[in-house]
C-alpha cells in the first residue's frame, strides 16, 4: 500500500509520532494508501525549515522565483495524466473533470503568478518636499490550508502567490485527499525549488492544522474550507494578530429570468449545480426561476438531471462520480431525509446511486432536484455540498433578490437575463463576492476572489493575493 508522507526541507518523511491514517478510494469504499498523521512536532520542523529558507528565497530576484514556478508548471503539465488519475482515485470525481479542469488550472496558477511576480507594482507619491513610496515585502513563513474538493487546484491557488511574493510556505492539505499534494512535493524537488521554501504537513486538522495556525512564527494563514473551521481559525489567529484570508462556505443562488437565453441557462445551471457532484463552494444549489417559465425550466432540468451518467470515476464517459468519503455520504443522505421531512418534493434522484463492478461499494448519491420548500427551511439555508439542488419560483425582481440574499452565506451568484440594465441592477443588489451574468465559473485570475457574510473575509487572486502575502513599508525621503 502506498505511503503519503510529509515534505519538509525538500525531503519526504513520516510523521514523528509514527501514526498513520487510511486514505480511501471513495468510489470503491476501501483504503488504497496510508497517510502519515502529523502533530505539533512535525509542524515545528516544517515552520523552522520555512524560516531558515526565507532569507535566501525572499532575496532572490523576482525573475528567478518566476523561473522556478514555471518549471513546476511544466512538470505538472508533463504529469497531467498521472495527477488526474490520482486525484480521481483520491476524490471520487470523474477523471475527465480532473484532466480538463483541476490539473490544468493548477498549471495556470503557477504560470499566472510567475508572471505576476515580475509585474508587481508599488506606489509612489511625490510632493514638493519629499518622495513617499511603498515597498511591498514578503512576510516570512506562511500557512496555506486547502480543502478536499479541489485538492491540487486550490492548494496551488494559495502556494503559487505566496512563493511568487517571496514567502516560504507550510501547506496543510486535507487528510481526506492528500495524494496530489504528496506528488507536488516530488515535482518541486525536481524543479529545483530550494529546500524549505515549500513544506507539506499531512494529517488531521486538530493534530496538524491547529498547531500550524497557532504557531508564533507563522505570519499569515490562507484557508479554504468550512465556515465552522474558518471561524475557529479566525478566533485563534486574532489572539496572535496573524493576518488571515478565509474562503468558506456557500449556498449560492442561480437566478433565471423569463427572457434568458434558455438553452445556455439550462446547460450552465446544470453544470453549476452538479459539477464535481455539487462539491464545489461555487455551485449554484438554489435555482430561482421566474414564475412564468418555472414549469418549463423545472421539467427540462429534471430530464437533464436524470440523464447524467453516474459511474466509475476512472471511466472517461462518467459525468457524476462518488462523494469524497463515507462521512460526507452519510451527511448528504441525511440532508435528503431532511428535505423530505420539511415537505420537499423529490423531482428526481433522492437516494443512493448503485454502480456495478469495482465501484459496487462506493459512496455514490443520485443527482437530485427538490421543489416545494420555502426559503427559510434548513435545506435552503444550510450548505449540503452534494449533488442536491432546490427549485423555487419568484414573481418579481425584488422577490428574486430577496430570495438570493436570504442565507447567511454570500460567496457567488449567477443571473440569467438578456436585459442588460436589469443584469447590472440585480448584480449590484446581490450580497455575493462574485456574480456571474449569463455564465458560470468564468474566471479571470487578475480579479479578486472571495465572499461576504459567512462565506469569508479577505480576497485571493491577482494583485490581491500578492498584497495579502506581502507587508507594505512606507518610505519618506526628504528632497
Amino acid at each position: 500500500m502506498q505511503e503519503v508522507l510529509n515534505y519538509i526541507e525538500g525531503r519526504h518523511a513520516a510523521a514523528a509520532g509514527g501514526e498513520w491514517l487510511d486514505d480511501f478510494d471513495p468510489a470503491v469504499g476501501a483504503p488504497y494508501a496510508q497517510v502519515t498523521n502529523s502533530d505539533a512536532r512535525d509542524v515545528d520542523r516544517a515552520v523552522a525549515a520555512a524560516v531558515r529558507a526565507f532569507p535566501a528565497w525572499s532575496a532572490a530576484p523576482a525573475g528567478e522565483r518566476a523561473r522556478v514556478l514555471r518549471r513546476i508548471a511544466r512538470l505538472i503539465e508533463r504529469d497531467l495524466e498521472a495527477l488526474a488519475r490520482a486525484e480521481s482515485i483520491d476524490t471520487g470525481k470523474p477523471v475527465l473533470l480532473a484532466r480538463t479542469v483541476d490539473i490544468p488550472r493548477a498549471v495556470q496558477n503557477f504560470d499566472f503568478f510567475a508572471d505576476a511576480a515580475t509585474q508587481f507594482a508599488s506606489e509612489a507619491h511625490p510632493t514638493e518636499e519629499a518622495l513617499n513610496y511603498t515597498l511591498r515585502q514578503p512576510l516570512g513563513a506562511v500557512a496555506c490550508i486547502s480543502p478536499w474538493n479541489l485538492p491540487l487546484y486550490l492548494l496551488t491557488w494559495k502556494i503559487a502567490p505566496a512563493l511568487a511574493a517571496g514567502n516560504c510556505v507550510v501547506a496543510k492539505p486535507s487528510e481526506v485527499t492528500p495524494m496530489t499534494a504528496h506528488m507536488l512535493g516530488e515535482l518541486c524537488t525536481e524543479a529545483g525549488l530550494p529546500p524549505g521554501v515549500l513544506n507539506i504537513v499531512q494529517g488531521l486538522g486538530p493534530r496538524a492544522g491547529a498547531p500550524l495556525c497557532a504557531h508564533r512564527d507563522v505570519r499569515a494563514i490562507s484557508f479554504t474550507g468550512s465556515t465552522r473551521v474558518g471561524g475557529e481559525i479566525a478566533r485563534q489567529a486574532a489572539q496572535a494578530f496573524t493576518r488571515t484570508s478565509l474562503e468558506m462556505g456557500g449556498k449560492n443562488a442561480t437566478v433565471i429570468f423569463a427572457d434568458a437565453d434558455m438553452p445556455a441557462a439550462l446547460r450552465e445551471t446544470m453544470r453549476g449545480a452538479f459539477s464535481n457532484q455539487g462539491q464545489i463552494c461555487l455551485c449554484g444549489s438554489r435555482i430561482l426561476v421566474e414564475k412564468s417559465v418555472y414549469a418549463r425550466v423545472r421539467d427540462d432540468l429534471v430530464e437533464r438531471v436524470r440523464a447524467l451518467r453516474v459511474g466509475d470515476p476512472l471511466d472517461p464517459s462518467t459525468e457524476q462520480g462518488s462523494l469524497v468519503s463515507r462521512q460526507h455520504f452519510d451527511k448528504v443522505m441525511g440532508c435528503l431525509a431532511l428535505a423530505r421531512d420539511e415537505g420537499g418534493r423529490i423531482l428526481c434522484g433522492g437516494g443512493r446511486a448503485r454502480v456495478e463492478g469495482r465501484c459496487a461499494g462506493g459512496w455514490f448519491v443520485q443527482p437530485t432536484l427538490v421543489e416545494g420548500l420555502g426559503p427559510g427551511c434548513r435545506t435552503n439555508q444550510e450548505e449540503i455540498f452534494g449533488p442536491v439542488a432546490t427549485l423555487q419560483p419568484f414573481d418579481s425582481v425584488d422577490e428574486a433578490v430577496d430570495l438570493a440574499n436570504s442565507t447567511r452565506y454570500g460567496l457567488a451568484a449567477s443571473v440569467w437575463t438578456r436585459d442588460l440594465s436589469r443584469a447590472h441592477k440585480v448584480s449590484a443588489r446581490l450580497h455575493s463576492g462574485i456574480i456571474w451574468v449569463n455564465c458560470w465559473m468564468l474566471r479571470d485570475l487578475r480579479t479578486p476572489f472571495g465572499g461576504v457574510k459567512e462565506s469569508g473575509m479577505g480576497r485571493e487572486g491577482g494583485q490581491e493575493a500578492l498584497r495579502f502575502f506581502t507587508e507594505p513599508k512606507n518610505v519618506c525621503v526628504k528632497l
